[in-house]
């Protein structure tokens, strides 16, 4: 098979409409809330979880920054990746809510 069959195969499993049989995947669409009690409390949860994410991207800063100061004092400079791995999860924190809607819709 070469390339160029593989792409009209592609092209033409992309043209044929979805089957409908029952097998098939679900299709949630995009989603119901759960009843009032049950979704207050999952948001609650959600937002404990999201500031104590929070609290911990400001400890790591903290405790990296605590580190690089006391490599600088020694002469050693090898804690910066750290610092760029706590950045990196900080910044996937706190745009975790935008990633999720993207994704969703």
């Amino acid at each position: 098979m070469t390339l160029m069959d593989l792409q009209v195969r592609l092209g033409q499993l992309l043209a044929e409409p979805a089957p409908s049989d029952p097998g098939g995947v679900p299709n949630p669409g995009g989603g119901v809330a759960p009843p009032g009690v049950v979704q207050s409390n999952v948001l609650e949860i959600l937002q404990w979880v999201a500031w104590l994410a929070t609290a911990a991207c400001v400890g790591g800063l903290l405790y990296s920054a605590a580190k690089m100061a006391l490599a600088h004092r020694r002469g050693d400079d090898t804690n910066v990746a750290q610092l760029g791995w706590v950045f990196a999860a900080c910044l996937l924190i706190g745009s975790a809510s935008t990633i999720v809607g993207a994704l969703i819709a």
